[in-house]
């Protein structure tokens, strides 16, 4: 049978990259900028970060001082991780640590103020939309510290067996009427420490840190590793450093990047972890599919339509877009073609059709690029919908847009992307780069057109990224995707829709389940038109209390996917108060709900049950038992095996130079492009 045609769509969002250049602003405290005051300090900054079972847990402690002689109100600032689940923040009254409590945004605002002007302490977590996490603390007394601590759980998704965690700090400056308010102080005075424990049910060839080469990296064993990085003065302190000189200022500026790469020829696998309390009750479980490498791999010419950001908000960095544009088209088989599109206030074609790839084409075209200055608003709208005009039905097609992803010229609204891309024969692939790209928007453009989001940092591998997608062409991809369970009661699962998993992907579901013992789970799914199955059979427990994190995750999960119908079908008040309530009775921040903290006395005098305190003892009781335990086998379908053949990874068809040898040559790249002067 003739494989089906698909368009595959690249989507680049550029936040500040490649040009190395210092035009983003960090995580730290907001500052008003005409205050006259002098900013509050960041005394200390320490991040602890476990990542095992599938997820990772970050808990992230400040302290903040107050230089003035009057007492302020302390706000800081830092990007949202990737499908971040913030469950705990704490706020030391009195010396101990007091826990916050959900609330729906506008109460939990409401009861703030109503502390600060009677003079009591209180702090406040929200989330801004898609781009930040904003904590504020109220009193900061004249020459007083005070201490803050925040939780938040991701799931730890590996692709083609390399794993990626970040600790964002960049904050992408998107945002003008912030920015026009308030100034960073990023600095971190006196104390700053990362450590990582990583452990895992898989062995592990390497770990790397790419953009951190001070990083310490131990090997406890093939499945267990560890990473820290401090400042001076805490090194000092545990003795590793003399400390007689004065402590380095710390900077909150740059990501922090990690990756894990698995050791080769590991199995497809079925892996779960599971949380209940009691047999009667409900389980949560999450369930993670590997699958075995059985994609075909597609030889035919393919053709590639770049879409650039031209607009005044890529000034800066348009140069080094150029010079990646122009490895890209390089690095092109010759039966491959492609078009040039720029667009900022209007969208408009340099190449007249499809162009060959071949090196004079190449150079004509980058020559016209670099000749070109971008400056005006941004029509994102306009550049994507000439980009998918005139694609070729037999052949398959990737587009490349390159952008912020921030619309401000034409068509903004989400819905108007959504039904561009639902009418369309498009598999769209989605690069969010920078912590402040309209996330919502580009995931839920890949959602819509059965594609992938892969989210980039700037101190990623970039190279190494644009490589892992462009693969997504060389081989067939699994789509229509259903996964269907019997002989235990399962509901509730989430993603609602899966869609589509390309090679070397990795598939997360969460659910509900009642009951326990064996069950039988079926895949279905349509490759290159014809349909195929995979199952296995495999026991759900009847108890099982190491994980009750998974319930949290579940709850952010199923928010997301009532998220999603929100921004399809547009406002609704029955969707808004489903999501409040999953988030107030699972204790997580969103955009309808924050986290407060009040005094013990305070919370009994509102009549605010401690529910999210009872959860956070939980789930610290855990952690501990899991640490004990060390390293855990979550694989379940050793008996059955799901998949006959081995997992995708980074040597089974990526080449000698694929995305793990990138990492090694990312500082040299990274070099190269600070040193050009016309990068800046």
């Amino acid at each position: 049978m003739k494989s089906l045609r698909f368009v595959y769509l690249v989507l680049l969002t550029i936040g500040f990259w490649l040009s190395g250049s210092p035009v983003s602003h960090a995580a730290g405290l907001l500052i008003p900028t005409d205050s006259g005051l002098q900013p509050l300090t960041i005394q200390e900054h320490h991040v602890t970060v476990v990542i095992e079972d599938g997820y990772a847990i970050t808990r992230v402690e400040q302290v903040f001082g107050n230089p003035n002689d009057s007492k302020l109100e302390a706000i800081y600032s830092f990007p949202i991780p990737e499908k971040a689940a913030v469950g705990e923040f704490s706020y030391w009254i009195d010396g101990q640590p007091v826990t916050g409590e959900v609330l729906a945004k506008e109460q939990a605002r409401e009861i703030h103020e109503t502390e600060k002007q009677a003079g009591r302490e209180t702090a406040l977590a929200e989330q801004d939309s898609y781009r930040t996490f904003d904590i504020a603390v109220y009193p900061v007394l004249p020459a007083q510290d005070v201490r803050i601590q925040l939780t938040y759980i991701q799931p730890a998704h590996v692709d083609s067996s390399v794993g990626r965690y970040v600790y964002p700090l960049e904050e992408g400056g998107v945002d003008e009427q912030r920015l026009a308010f308030w100034t960073y102080q990023e600095a971190v005075e006196e104390r700053f420490s990362f450590n990582l424990t990583f452990r895992s049910s898989w062995p592990i060839d390497d770990f790397r840190l790419p953009q951190h080469p001070q990083a310490l990296i131990q090997q406890l064993s093939e499945q267990e590793w560890t990473v820290s990085m401090a400042s001076d003065a805490v090194m000092a302190e545990e003795g590793v450093v003399d400390g007689s000189a004065p402590a380095a200022v710390h900077r909150l500026d740059q990501d922090i990047v990690v990756y894990w790469r698995q050791a080769q020829g590991l199995p497809g696998s079925v892996d779960m972890v599971a949380y209940r309390e009691q047999p009667a009750g409900r389980g949560t479980f999450m369930l993670t599919l590997t699958p075995g490498g059985d994609l075909a791999p597609i030889t035919e010419g393919r053709d590639w339509v770049f879409v650039l950001d031209l607009s005044g908000s890529m000034e800066g960095k348009y140069r080094s877009l150029v010079e990646g544009v122009n490895k890209g088209l390089s690095s092109l088989n010759p039966e491959d073609r492609f078009r040039i599109i720029l667009f900022n206030n209007r969208a408009r074609e340099i190449t007249s059709g499809f162009a060959p790839a071949t090196p004079e084409n190449v150079k004509r075209f980058i020559r016209e690029l670099e000749n070109t200055d971008p400056d005006n608003g941004t029509n994102l709208y306009a550049g994507l919908s000439l980009g998918m005009n005139s694609l070729d039905a037999d052949r398959s097609s990737a587009l490349v847009l390159v952008t912020d992803g921030v619309a401000n010229v034409g068509f903004t609204e989400k819905k108007d992307f959504l039904e561009l891309l639902k009418g369309q024969d498009a598999r769209l692939f989605t690069f969010v780069m920078g912590n402040s790209a309209n996330r919502p928007l580009l995931e839920s453009m890949a959602k819509v057109s059965n594609g992938f989001a892969m989210n980039v940092s700037n101190s990623d591998d970039i190279a190494g990224k644009l490589l892992e997608a462009t693969s997504r062409l060389t081989h067939e991809a699994m789509h229509d995707i259903d996964i269907r369970f019997a002989g235990v009661k399962v509901a509730d699962l989430s993603p609602e829709h899966i869609g589509s998993l390309y090679r070397g992907q990795q598939l997360i579901v969460f659910g509900h389940y009642w009951g326990d013992g064996e069950a039988r789970v079926i895949v279905d799914t349509r490759v290159s038109g014809e349909d195929r199955s995979y199952a296995t059979t495999f026991n759900f427990p009847e108890t099982a209390v190491l994980h009750p994190e998974i319930e949290r995750l579940w709850a952010f999960a199923k928010i997301e996917d009532l998220q999603s119908r929100l921004d399809y079908f547009g406002e609704g008040a029955d969707l808004e108060q489903a999501i409040t309530d999953l988030a107030v009775e699972n204790g997580l921040v969103t955009d309808y709900t924050s986290m407060i903290v009040l005094s013990e006395e305070r919370f009994d005098d509102l009549g605010i049950k401690r529910l999210n305190k009872a959860r956070v003892e939980r789930e610290l009781l855990a952690r501990q038992e899991r640490a004990l335990q060390g390293v855990r086998d979550n694989r379940v379908d050793q008996n059955q095996p799901m998949y006959s053949n081995n997992r995708a990874s980074h040597s089974n068809g990526g080449g000698a130079f694929g995305p793990w040898m990138l990492l090694l040559l990312l500082p040299l790249l990274v070099r190269h492009f600070r040193a050009r002067p016309d990068s800046c």
